[in-house]
């Protein structure tokens, strides 16, 4: 899953160097990290956050079953 992140926010960004995504483990959500460059966060959230809210229905859709559980995905953009 980090990988998918990190390609799609690679592919918006213009500092593919700077895009940094961690995962971690809060309960029962997993929750990704993703930080980039500073002059490339309006690209990543975008106008009225719709380009984050994108991100973020994409992994949602990832968020199926999980052998037994339902895996929990979040993702936090900063």
């Amino acid at each position: 899953m980090e990988k998918l992140l990190e390609f799609i926010v690679k592919n918006i960004v213009e500092d593919e160097s700077a895009v940094v995504v961690t995962s971690a483990v809060d309960g029962d959500a997993t929750v990704f990290t993703v930080k980039v460059a500073e002059s490339d966060m309006g690209k990543v959230i975008g106008k009225d956050g719709r380009v984050a809210q994108a991100i973020r229905t994409v992994v949602k859709s990832m968020s199926g079953k999980n052998g037994f559980a339902t895996a929990k995905y979040v993702v936090k953009i900063g």
